[in-house]
Formats: C-alpha cells, structure tokens, sequence
C-alpha cells in the first residue's frame, strides 16, 4: 500500500479516536475551514479536510461514560449513545461554518451601536447555534442510516443538499451560504445550475470534498477507493468541459432601444435616515443620474433609457410627496422611466397606518407606472416575529413593522421588457424568482442595501447568491446596491459590468437578452437535484456493488 495512503489512514485513525473537547473543538476547526472556500475567498480546495475531518469525526461517534458530567441538567446534549454523539460533531461544524461565514451580521448592529451594540455576542451565537443545529441533523442522519464505508461518505452529502434545502424554507428561510456559491468565480462551473439548480451544484461540491475520506479506511478495496474518490472529481471536470462548451456557443444579444443606468449612491447607513441630510441624498441621486452625471459608458454607448436606483433609495414616501416626485421626474429621459426603491406608506381609519418596502416605476410625468411591495420580509429587520411576546424593536428605521406584499409578479416596464422585481433577501431563494403561471420576464432585476454590512464578505456573498438566479432560470439579471456590488448578469450567469463595493458611481449598460429556450431549472425547479442525486448514488455505490457481487460468483 503507498506510503501516502497510510498516513491518510493514520490520520483517520487519530481523529477518530479522539474524545472531549479535543473532539468537539476539531470540528468546530473544519468549520471554519470551510469558510474560506465561500465567497470572496473562493480556497474551493480548503473544503476538502474540512468534509474528510467531518466524515471521520462522524464515523468516531461513540457513547459518553458519564452524561453531563458535574452539570447534570446537560445530560440532554452531552449524554447519550453514538447517534447523540454524531450530533454533537455536526452540530460543532456548523458552528464554526456560520459564526465564521457569517460574524459580518455584527456590522447591522453597530449602524446604531448606542442601541443594538450590545446585541453583537448574543446574535452571533445565536444564529450560528440556530443554523448549526440542521448541519447537526445531518450528521445524525448520515450515522443513523448508514454504516462506516462508502455507504456514510455517500450519505453525507446527501444529508448535508438535504437540509441545505430546509434551511432555505423553514422559519421563512435563510439559503445563505450555499456550498454551491463557492463556484461563482468560474463562468464555465455555474452552467450546472441550469440543470439541477445551485443545490445540485451542492452536491456535487460536498460530495468531490468528502469523498478522499474514503482513502482513510483500511478496510476498503483500493479499486473501490479510487472509484469512490475519482469520479467526483471527474464530475467536476465534466461539468467545466460542458459549462465551457455551452459558453462557447452563447449569445451575446441585447435588448434593442434599452440602455439602462445603475446608480450606486454609496449612502452610509448610519446617515440615510437622518431628516437633515435627506434632501442631500436626493440631490446625490439625481446628479448620478442626469446624462452629464459621469457615468462610465462601459458597454456600447448612447443616452439611457432607464435609469434604476437601489432599494429604499429615495428616503420619503413619494406617491404622497409630489414636489419630490417632480424633481425626480426632471432626471428621466423623455421616453423613459425610472425604477427605485422607496417605502410606500398608507394611513388607516382603523387598526394603525400599512407601510412596505417597494419598488415604483416612474415616467417623466412623475406618473407612476407600476409599484410591487417586497413579500419576503427578514424577520427582526423589517418585522418583529411573535411581536406580542417579544420585547424588542426591529433594528430599521421607524417602529412599524413593514408588511408582507402580496407575492411575485412581472410589471410592464415601458420601452423594456417585463421585469421580475426582487428586493434584497428575496433574490436569495432559488426556485422563486419568478411568479408561476405567469408569462415569463424579460429581465430579473434586485434592487437592494447592503451598507448595512460595510465592506465585509457580506455583499460579496450576498451578490454570489444573486448572480446565480439569472444562470438557473436562463434570465439576465440587473442588481443596483446602495454600496455596491452592482452588476448586469446575462441569461448565463456572466458578469457584464460590475461596480466595486463602497464607490458613489452610475454605471450604463446594455439589457442582455434571455435565453430563447428555457433552463430544465425553470421547467422542474429544486426537484432537479433529487432526479441528479438518485443517478450520483447508482454511479458511485450502484456499479461497484454490482462488480463484487460478480466477482464472488
């Protein structure tokens, strides 16, 4: 046996063997590690030990001898048998994944430290403990349903796309993070997801990282480890080759008579709110939007048609503020309109005044063309869950809490194709970018704030997420940030221009066209991924266990 495949046993070995905190604190280091294949870093290899030290540590579960030790009414976590054990290690690993991946929330709080700075500690480790309770879950499965072998490795990432997904609906859902978004630096790797969807991508992703577990057991046969650890690799390479095959025969095609512009304001959130500086804050909007604004002419050239602004950009409620309206208005162009964020206020007899989170479509008349109020709303950000046995404010602006719009839909856009409007958070959920039934959109467009995280790889993470919905439903997306990362996406999933986080710029560009046939994604949405993985399991478990079988005969 090579001599390097005996150290991957002894180092299987060693971590299996170990207990304690030594045990518990290793996982939480896998964790971690796991962080730096996540965007912006993209050390996609660094997956590799963290996914291999998980399975092993998985496979190390084993009884406690004295439950709870001296702190008795911990004998629900601590005690109990090799499943409770299992738990722990996964529930460890996540831990360190989301505290690591996601300690920017920490920047929200500080916008008004005096108020929510003391928060920090208790939110961190809150939501990394929430969250790391599904990697938990799927430790436990793994162990529960299968034995020590390729069997386990196999189940792991299944388990691991299995509550990914969960993750993305329950409790209204957080699909952060996603092991797919690793792969966002590559063009060619995110063609997938036209398939089988980010979590598809997932897959593949968890189970090429966890598979050279499988060259630490000394039980198994070194052909059925090759097996086992080759062809997730191969699958990647495949998946490249055909990503890149598929972009060599894409289109370039744009929208004739449209040309859009995104303004950034590059507004600090500590600032937006504040009543003395608002008209400031028109003012910078307005002089980013007017054609002698500056903008980089950055593809192709000519006036704009359409120029977009962020979410809740314009700090008023405009339809009930028609001087602002007007003034607005002046920056259009003739024949064209302007989409922007704003919150939209409606004052009742009764039962207290409605207020949303809105995207408004506006001509040069300051007519307003069309309005679609966010439907998906971030608990604790814009309404308060349980609100009557909660004693806390949302941490926005204002004390109401902001209601739920009625759900997706297209709005016409004059001289433009219909768009799909997602606002911040909602462009995080694959599957759900366009309303069903309807006529499908020209154009996905996500408007959104992330100065709340300041130049973290919050935004970076955020846009990540986001670009990989124009690449699963064959449509071109448009993003316009307050700070930054703004972008024009094409049907697959290519960066066209791009701002830089923290820069006060308008950008123009072309509207790509979407694709003329539509992405298997679009037609079966996330049930791609089960018709995927049940094809993954008979190639890597399926055909070796036919071939021993033959073998003994």
């Amino acid at each position: 046996m090579p001599s390097q495949m005996l150290s991957v046993i002894g180092w299987r070995d060693t971590i299996v063997a170990l207990t304690g905190w030594r045990r518990r604190g290793l996982a939480f280091i896998f964790g971690g590690l796991a962080v730096l294949a996540l965007p912006p870093f993209h050390f996609v290899p660094a997956l590799i030990p963290a996914f291999a030290g998980l399975s092993w540590l998985i496979d190390g579960s084993r009884p406690r001898d004295r439950p709870g030790g001296r702190f008795r009414w911990l004998a629900w976590y601590t005690g109990g048998g090799p499943k409770r054990d299992a738990y722990r290690c996964g529930w460890w690993f996540g831990a360190g994944f989301f505290l690591f991946g996601l300690y920017w929330v920490s920047h929200a709080l500080l916008v008004d430290a005096a108020r929510f700075g003391w928060l920090i500690p208790f939110a961190l480790a809150g939501i990394a403990g929430m969250f790391a309770i599904y990697i938990g879950l799927a430790a436990l499965a793994t162990f529960a349903l299968s034995g020590e072998g390729p069997a386990r490795i196999i189940m792991l990432a299944l388990w691991w796309v299995a509550f990914e997904w969960l993750r993305g609906w329950l409790f209204t859902g957080f699909p952060w993070n996603l092991m797919g978004t690793v792969w966002t630096f590559s063009d060619a790797m995110i063609q997938f997801t036209a398939v089988a969807g980010v979590f598809g991508l997932s897959l593949v992703t968890v189970m090429a990282a966890v598979a050279p577990a499988a060259l630490g057991m000394a039980g198994m046969a070194k052909g059925h480890k090759y097996w086992l650890v080759g062809l997730p690799f191969a699958v990647l390479g495949l998946l490249w080759a055909g990503g890149a095959l598929r972009l060599a025969g894409a289109s370039d095609a744009i929208v004739d008579n449209v040309r859009l512009r995104l303004v950034q304001p590059n507004i600090a959130q500590a600032d937006k709110w504040k009543r003395n500086l608002r008209p400031r804050h028109v003012q910078n909007l307005l002089a980013l939007s007017r054609s002698d604004g500056g903008a980089a002419a950055t593809q192709g050239n000519g006036a704009p048609t359409h120029i977009i602004w962020p979410e809740t950009a314009v700090p008023l409620f405009l339809q009930s503020a028609s001087p602002a309206a007007r003034a607005i208005a002046a920056v259009i162009p003739p024949q064209g309109v302007l989409l922007t964020g704003a919150p939209r206020f409606l004052r009742r007899a009764k039962g207290g005044p409605l207020l949303w989170n809105s995207l408004h479509i506006i001509n040069a008349k300051a007519e307003f063309q069309g309005t679609y109020d966010k439907h998906h709303l971030v608990p604790f950000g814009e309404y308060v869950p349980f609100k009557s046995f909660l004693p806390v404010a949302k941490f926005t602006q204002g004390r109401t809490d902001f209601t739920a719009g009625p759900g997706l839909r297209s709005l016409f856009v004059p001289g433009a194709p219909s768009v799909s409007p997602l606002i911040c958070f909602e462009a995080l959920f694959p599957g759900r970018a366009v309303a069903a039934g309807g006529e499908r959109p020209g154009w996905l467009l996500n408007v959104t704030n992330d100065a709340w995280f300041g130049n973290s790889p919050g935004p970076y993470q955020h846009f990540a997420a986001v670009r990989l919905r124009a690449a699963e439903e064959g449509i071109p997306l448009v993003r316009v940030a307050n700070t930054g990362i703004s972008a024009v996406v094409d049907a697959y999933g290519r960066t066209l221009v791009q701002t830089r986080l923290g820069e006060r710029i308008a950008i123009d560009s072309a509207l790509p066209q979407t694709l003329s046939s539509i992405t298997i994604f679009s037609l079966i949405g996330n049930k791609a991924v089960i018709i995927f993985a049940l094809l993954y399991v008979i190639l890597l478990y399926g055909f070796p266990y036919l071939y021993i079988r033959r073998q003994l005969r």
